[in-house]
Formats: structure tokens, C-alpha cells, sequence
């Protein structure tokens, strides 16, 4: 018995060493692969527990669950062990994340606006104010507008590696903030001071690629999945540097003999190839924002049932995530959440922002005690001017130093807030030997100064950043992540799944043609129709005029569809995902066929029923004027609803526009 059980346990041994033996000779073997396929190819172990050499942008979905399941097991679980593992295996090779120090000074954005009944959306002032904004251009008349100061002379330093939260109650000028750092700020407002990233001016990189701004509202596309569109926000966005950093990798781990873990190596390599090649990190993204349960589900908008509100913010948030910016401003993302889920949210952009040396500013409103607890500086502010900013601890020893204490108990970020205000600030007042008397913002702001974190701050802002530690692959020079072949190329096949989507439209504009030309056909039937006189011609001119007139309303549709995805275009605009011809050239490419079988098919059913000449180039002719008659009207109605950028306006201009071509067109009105 003893003797069997011997042999049982030497068997076990040796398969074991047998297995380590494969690895080892499947590691070499990836090991000589060029450089090229090394950095897309990785060990994989399935459930059963056999490894095998795999593409790693051919993985299946089943088994890229489960490698998730293995690095993240849910988004409830802490993701600081992750962020560590990953963060252990870049720097036993010596590489350091290039960071990105965000520095304002000076900063100052006003407006000039009209008050009282000069600033009521009426008819006359719509026309005073066209009228008088043409006079400034030519700098004849500058017009009566008071001025309105936004932000007024804020200075400040956002670090890396630390969360930073910008409180302030509404109105405070939070998101006007947040856009001037990121560089997109409108040009009705005037702004001054000097905005840098590690010392550079914004003109001197671009700024929507290095820094991604996450927007108050969700515009989103409701014909698309969650997955579809976060897959999309990834390919236009592409990889930024993380590629020739992942390439850096292989090769001084290869130098130095290390063999990184199965699973983060191919997780990691997913993150750096670009293209179609997104997927894992999207369900990565998916998993990490509790959206995996409803990746298959389409958005969905005002007429389309689709996700929740809440999940639309977190796909927001996703969009940008999925992308390479190193810096992050985020406003007001916990609308429409739970604390729980905010809190979960907070707490993944806390741990990757300190493992991967991100730089990061979120902006929320009344942040619960435990979400509050997860930042490590905050920037508070109120009036247009920063009353505070400064590591998170030591905010309330400024106000016990300005003679307010919070109580016990207490949301400190309620405090914060609340003893800024004229009509809850006494309460807070801890001096029972001093009168109270109310302290502005601006007092605050001025004691701050003075105050050992303030001087320290200022102190720091008087020297100014060296440039030369500045990491090459900071701060982004190329104006899209990719190139534009590939943009093109994304922009059509997402066109293509819109067009399946609204596959109804087209279908039931199909069939409307059809009965209309069914009825066009027996109206002016050639057997009743005779070439005799001018006025059996004018019978023809007739039938000519109704198919231009059916073929112009066919157009009219694409005004309703294009005001519905005009603030997705435009946010994609601002977010540098593509150029506007990127979307504009697909679009007119995919009329082409619908223009074609459309004017085809209207031609076919029409033209020798009616009686026109029975000549075979005189029927393509034909077929030629209404394929670019409707090529016309397609065009004209996207022009007017992109103008109009309002669905009310562009069905009235083009109304319009179909009554003034009518008239026009040489038979309502004849020469």
C-alpha cells in the first residue's frame, strides 16, 4: 500500500514539473517572437487550468470574462491590489508613468452680458443683438452690456498621484473652471491669467487630447448598445503612448529575465493596441462602472426605451476612461447616482489615479462623508474665488483658525459649503467672546493667503515648473488619436450600424415612394395623355413638376435625424475624436445607394407608363436629374438642420426652403 501511494505521489510530482516545463518553454518561445508579435500575443489559462499561446486581440468573450474575473472579481472589490500588481511590474523594470502638473495663476474669465428686458429671448432683442454684435466685428459700436466676472483672480496647483475635489455651492463658477483648465473654454468669454501643463501654455500641445473634459450632460447616440458605443469612443480615441511604453516593457523585462503574471500581461497589452483591438478594456471599463449588466442594451433617448439615467451618466464617464488622457476633469458625475454607486466610482478613480500617476479634479455637490474621505486635496470654491485649497486634513483647521468649527457628526463637505453662506454661517460661529460678524468669500480668500498652507501654495506658484522634468509622452501634439484612415474608416462602419438601426425609416420611405408612384402612374397615364397641343405639354410639365416635388419631401428626413445627433457630433468634435469631414464623407457616401435606388426605382415605375420619350438615353437622363435632384434635397436639409441646430427652426426654414424651391421651380410660376 505504502509502495503504491509512493508511486501516486511521484506521478503528481512529475506531471507538475512537466507542466512548469511547457510554460517555461511556451515563455521562451514568446520570448523569440519579434517585437511586433510579441507585444500582441500572451499566455492564457483557461478554467480547466491549461495554458496555451493566444492573440490577444482574438481572445473570446467568454474568456475575456473570465480574465477579468481573475483580476477583478466585481466592481464592489477593491481595486487597489489590482493597481498595485500593476504598478509592482512597471517598476521592477525602472519605468515611471510621465505625469502632468496642472498650474493656474492669475486666472480671471468674465463676460459681457445684457440684463433686465434686454436679455428676454424676444424677436427685437434677437435682431438688436445680431445687429449690434456685426457692429463690433467692424468695431463701430460696442453696445450697452454689463460686465460679469465668473472667476476672479484664482491661482492654484493640481498634482499628480493625488485626487483633488473642487466643491462649491451652485453658480460658484465650478464648471467654468473646470473648462478653462481644460482648454475649451467658449469664445464669448474673456479670460486672463496663464493655464500650464508642466510649465507648457495650452498653445503649445493639445489640449483636448492630453486632457478629457466629462460633461454635465449625457449626449449620447440612443441606436447604440452601451458596448457599441464605448467601443467606438475607444477607437477614436486610440492608445496615446501607451504602446511605445508597453513595447519598452517587453523589452527590459526580457533583458532582465523577469516573467510577468499570465493574466495582467495580457490585460495590459490589451490596454496598448489600438483600432479594433478595444474590447477587453471595455469590459474592463463595463465591469469597473457596474454597466456590464447592460452592455447589450441600447441607450435609448426621449422616444427610444433604452438605460437608465443613471447608467447614461456612468457611460459618460466611460467614454472618456476608455481613452489614454492623463488628465481628468470631471463635472458633477455624481448626478442621477446613488452614494453607493458614487462611492464605488470615486473609489476605482482614486487607486488608478495614485497607481498610474494620473491627475485628476472631480467635481461634486454634496458628496457623502465616506466618498469625501477617499480625496486627498480639495479646492473650495465660492463667488468666483478660491477660498481653500489644500490637502483635505487641513480644512478644517483653516476655518477653526477663521473662528469656525464643525460640529461633530457633521458632513464635513456640508460644512464646507454651508459656512459660506450668508444664512448658515452663524451657526458654525465657535468664538462665544467675539461678536459675529459675516465674512465674505473675498475675506476668506485674502486670509487664506496668509494662512501656512496658502503662503506654502503661493510660495511653490512663484517658482516655476522645470520643463525638463517634463516626460516626453506627457502632453499630446497630435490633434486625434489615430490616424485618419482609421478614423475614416470607424466613422463609416458606424454610420453603416445607424443606418441598420434606422433601418425602419429608409423601409417606410421605400414603400411611400412606392404608392405615390403606383398613384403618380395612373393619374397621368399615357393612354389619356396626348401630344397635341401646348397644353397636353403642360400635362407632362405636371407629372415632371409632382416626381420633383416627391423626391425633394423624400429629403426632409434627414432634418429630424441629424438635429438628434447633432450634440453627440459636436461633443465628438470638442473631444477631438475625429474631424468633422471624418464623419461628413461617410455620410454622404452611404446616400449615394439610397439616392439611387430611390430616383431608380421612381424612374422605372414612372417613365414609360406616363409616356415620355421611349429612348433609352432619354430614360437614363432622367434617372440622372432625380438621382441629383434627391443627392440636392439630402444635402440642403442636413445644411439647414446643422445651421438650424434646433428641430423647431430647421423644420421652419425648411419649410421654407421646399416653398421657395416650389415656387421656383418653373411651373407654379412660368416664364
Amino acid at each position: 500500500m505504502w509502495n503504491s501511494a509512493e508511486n501516486v505521489f511521484s506521478r503528481s510530482a512529475s506531471f507538475r514539473e512537466e507542466d512548469e516545463e511547457e510554460e517555461a518553454l511556451r515563455w521562451a518561445a514568446l520570448e523569440r517572437l519579434p517585437t511586433y508579435a510579441r507585444v500582441r500575443r500572451g499566455i492564457f489559462r483557461n478554467m480547466v487550468g491549461d495554458s496555451k499561446e493566444v492573440d490577444v486581440s482574438e481572445l473570446e468573450l467568454t474568456d475575456q470574462r473570465l480574465l477579468l474575473e481573475r483580476l477583478v472579481k466585481s466592481a464592489e472589490d477593491d481595486p487597489e491590489q489590482f493597481f498595485d500588481r500593476m504598478r509592482k511590474r512597471i517598476e521592477a523594470v525602472d519605468l515611471k508613468f510621465p505625469k502632468i502638473e496642472v498650474r493656474f495663476q492669475n486666472l480671471t474669465v468674465e463676460s459681457f452680458v445684457h440684463v433686465g428686458s434686454r436679455a428676454l429671448p424676444t424677436i427685437p432683442n434677437f435682431i438688436f443683438n445680431m445687429a449690434e454684435a456685426f457692429l463690433r466685428q467692424l468695431r463701430m459700436y460696442q453696445g450697452r452690456r454689463s460686465k460679469l466676472t465668473i472667476l476672479d483672480d484664482c491661482s492654484g496647483i493640481v498634482r499628480p498621484s493625488r485626487l483633488t475635489l473642487l466643491l462649491g455651492p451652485p453658480s460658484s463658477g465650478k464648471t467654468t473652471l473646470l473648462l478653462a483648465l481644460a482648454g475649451r473654454l467658449g469664445t464669448h468669454l474673456q479670460m486672463s491669467g496663464e493655464v500650464t501643463y508642466n510649465g507648457h501654455g495650452l498653445k503649445e500641445f493639445v489640449p483636448p487630447r492630453t486632457s478629457a473634459y466629462v460633461s454635465q450632460q449625457d449626449w449620447h447616440v440612443a441606436e447604440m448598445t452601451v458596448r457599441e458605443t464605448l467601443e467606438f469612443a475607444g477607437r477614436c480615441q486610440g492608445v496615446g503612448s501607451k504602446y511605445d511604453m508597453l513595447v519598452e516593457l517587453a523589452r527590459r523585462e526580457k533583458n532582465a529575465g523577469i516573467k510577468p503574471d499570465e493574466d495582467l500581461d495580457i490585460f495590459m497589452k490589451s490596454l496598448a493596441l489600438g483600432g479594433n483591438k478595444t474590447s477587453l478594456v471595455v469590459e474592463y471599463i463595463m465591469k469597473i462602472l457596474g454597466l456590464d449588466l447592460c452592455a447589450d442594451t441600447l441607450v435609448g433617448g426621449e422616444m427610444l426605451k433604452g438605460i437608465s439615467g443613471g447608467q447614461k451618466k456612468r457611460l459618460t464617464t466611460g467614454e472618456l476612461l476608455v481613452g489614454p488622457a492623463r488628465v481628468l476633469f470631471m463635472d458633477e458625475i455624481s448626478n442621477g447616482l446613488d452614494s453607493s454607486t458614487t462611492y464605488q466610482i470615486i473609489k476605482y478613480l482614486r487607486h488608478s489615479t495614485c497607481a498610474l500617476d494620473g491627475t485628476t479634479v472631480i467635481s461634486l455637490l454634496q458628496p457623502a462623508p465616506e466618498t469625501y474621505q477617499l480625496f486627498d486635496d480639495v479646492i473650495l470654491l465660492c463667488e468666483g474665488q478660491i477660498v481653500y485649497q489644500g490637502p483635505r486634513e487641513e480644512a478644517l483647521d483653516f476655518f477653526a483658525f477663521m473662528g469656525f468649527k464643525c460640529p461633530e457628526r457633521k458632513n464635513v463637505a456640508d460644512f464646507l459649503q454651508e459656512v459660506l453662506s450668508k444664512k448658515d454661517q452663524q451657526q458654525y460661529w465657535s468664538l462665544p467672546f467675539q461678536p459675529y460678524r459675516y465674512i465674505t468669500p473675498g475675506k476668506f480668500s485674502e486670509a487664506f493667503r496668509s494662512y501656512q498652507t496658502g503662503k506654502n501654495l503661493y510660495e511653490e506658484l512663484s517658482i516655476p515648473f522645470d520643463k525638463r522634468y517634463s516626460h516626453p509622452a506627457a502632453l499630446s501634439t497630435s490633434r486625434y488619436g489615430v490616424k485618419k484612415n482609421e478614423l475614416l474608416k470607424t466613422n463609416f462602419n458606424w454610420q453603416m450600424l445607424l443606418m441598420k438601426r434606422n433601418s425602419f425609416i429608409y423601409v417606410f420611405k421605400f414603400i411611400q415612394l412606392f404608392i405615390v408612384a403606383l398613384i403618380t402612374m395612373s393619374v397621368f397615364m399615357r393612354t389619356v395623355l396626348h401630344h397635341n397641343t401646348i397644353d397636353d405639354g403642360g400635362l407632362y410639365l405636371g407629372a415632371l413638376y409632382f416626381s420633383m416635388v416627391i423626391i425633394l419631401f423624400n429629403g426632409f428626413t434627414e432634418v429630424s435625424m441629424l438635429v438628434a445627433k447633432l450634440p453627440v457630433l459636436y461633443k465628438h468634435r470638442d473631444l477631438h475624436f475625429y474631424p468633422t469631414w471624418a464623419y461628413t464623407l461617410p455620410s454622404w457616401l452611404l446616400s449615394i445607394p439610397t439616392s439611387l435606388y430611390e430616383s431608380g426605382f421612381w424612374v422605372a415605375i414612372s417613365y414609360y407608363v406616363i409616356g415620355y420619350d421611349p429612348n433609352l438615353t432619354r430614360f437614363l437622363r432622367q434617372f440622372l436629374l432625380y438621382f441629383c435632384l434627391h443627392q440636392m434635397s439630402i444635402a440642403l436639409f442636413r445644411v439647414i438642420g446643422s445651421l438650424g441646430r434646433n428641430m423647431i427652426v430647421a423644420n421652419t426654414f425648411g419649410s421654407f426652403a421646399m416653398l421657395v424651391i416650389m415656387a421656383l421651380g418653373g411651373y407654379i410660376i412660368s416664364r
